[in-house]
């Protein structure tokens, strides 16, 4: 029986208060893309050293995932997202008082990076996997259109602020922003239904929480040893680390100066990208609508085939102006951005049973890993080559790879694999 008299279900309160700190999780790890060019101009740091701090960044967000959604078994989501938050704000604050190149990689490498990173993916998929069972797909794609969002709100908004009053300002607003979050996260945000004596949304029964163990990392690495002896983990992982590195790692970090080494403004840049993050919004939650009805293993396929495609277009299409084939790879990239997220949860949670969204933190730990790559690789590819056009093919032809990998995933009838690995308890 549950203890609330409102109409809307309590699910939609906490997938309010994670999209919202969704939101702000992809504006603050975002950012380092409109700092590169004025922490050059300031402190004469190369590309390639800039760009480390991102690489450090996209590798914790990914690497803390699978720990961070193991540790919301323990001690809940609201204190974990809470306490990402505060890490947030101290890594963007910290970041006006830096003067050498180690405090970069230090504020934002290691704190944002762990902050952004208890906020990742594997939130998503234990807020749906805990409050959702009707319309589970289509609430993932909702939440996964968070980090769009983000981009949308605060790109163009800190690219105005570096160009006009200087990276330090865009910095202390991240710094604020996220600790705007933080009254949100603990008014609404609750760790499961039995916290409130009600059900998930579209549940019959009543479901039973999540153990509380003694040691999170424990239950993270007992997971990844028992998943890691499947071959659809590593197939999972395989493309999820080339998506990594064809979106947040490449695009997400280099299309600003890349462009802007064609004559485009970086306003104007920053702002293509935040375009991205329109159309991104639309192409998640269609994703999530499709993966409720369509097979996830042939929508993967199909949407690295055609981001591999457009990436190879690229380089031809940049120029000071944006022409109609420019607009046309934005809406089009956008659209495909991150797609791959709600058939990738629904995959580890097909495969992989309770101990989908811990795998999922696993696969996306691998996300980072590749984008952690392609970040600093295309600024070294940048500063040897003297422009971007040889990482733009490689990703390109990597994404025709991570079709192919996810079209053999087997599916569960046809293997072997644990599909509910158990829930090691501790006492």
């Amino acid at each position: 029986m549950t203890r609330t008299k409102s109409r809307i279900h309590p699910a939609w309160f906490v997938a309010f208060a994670a999209f919202v700190a969704l939101v702000g999780a992809a504006g603050f790890r975002a950012t380092p893309s409109v700092l590169i060019e004025p922490l050059h101009e300031e402190f004469g740091w190369s590309t390639a050293t800039i760009s480390a701090a991102v690489s450090i960044n996209l590798l914790l967000y990914g690497l803390t995932a699978p720990f961070a959604a193991a540790l919301m078994e323990r001690l809940g989501m609201r204190k974990v997202v809470t306490g990402a938050l505060v890490l947030v704000a101290a890594g963007s604050g910290l970041t006006v008082f830096m003067t050498a190149s180690w405090q970069l990689l230090l504020c934002w490498g290691v704190l944002v990076g762990l902050g952004t990173g208890s906020m990742a993916l594997a939130f998503v998929a234990t807020v749906t996997a805990r409050w959702f069972v009707r319309h589970r797909g289509l609430v993932s794609g909702i939440l996964t259109a968070a980090g769009a969002a983000g981009q949308l709100v605060f790109l163009p908004l800190l690219a105005a602020l570096a160009t006009n009053d200087g990276w330090r300002t865009a910095s202390l607003v991240v710094a604020f922003a996220a600790l705007a979050v933080v009254p949100i996260t603990l008014m609404f945000l609750r760790d499961h239904p039995s916290e409130i004596g009600t059900t998930a949304y579209g549940a019959t029964e009543p479901a039973e929480a999540p153990p509380h163990s003694s040691g999170a990392a424990r239950r993270a690495l007992q997971v990844l040893g028992q998943a890691a002896k499947t071959p659809t983990f590593w197939l999972l992982a395989g493309g999820f680390a080339i998506c990594g590195a064809s979106t947040n790692g490449l695009v997400g970090t280099h299309f600003v100066p890349a462009a802007h080494e064609h004559g485009m403004p970086a306003t104007t840049a920053a702002s293509l990208l935040a375009l991205v993050g329109i159309f991104d919004v639309a192409g998640t939650i269609a994703s999530g609508w499709f993966t409720d009805r369509v097979n996830p293993r042939i929508l993967l396929g199909v949407y690295y085939f055609l981001r591999g495609g457009s990436l190879i277009l690229l380089p031809q299409l940049f120029a000071p102006t944006t022409e109609p084939p420019m607009w046309a790879f934005i809406i089009f990239y956008g659209l495909d951005w991150v797609a791959t997220v709600p058939p990738t949860v629904a995959l580890a949670r097909e495969h992989f049973g309770l101990s989908g969204p811990i795998v999922f933190g696993w696969v996306f730990a691998s996300h980072q890993v590749g984008a952690s790559i392609a970040a600093v690789g295309a600024g070294l590819i940048h500063d040897h080559a003297g422009s971007y056009d040889l990482a733009w093919y490689i990703s390109g032809g990597l994404c025709a790879l991570a079709a192919v990998m996810s079209l053999v995933i087997p599916s569960v009838r046809a293997t072997a694999e644990p599909r509910n690995m158990p829930l090691t308890r501790h006492a």
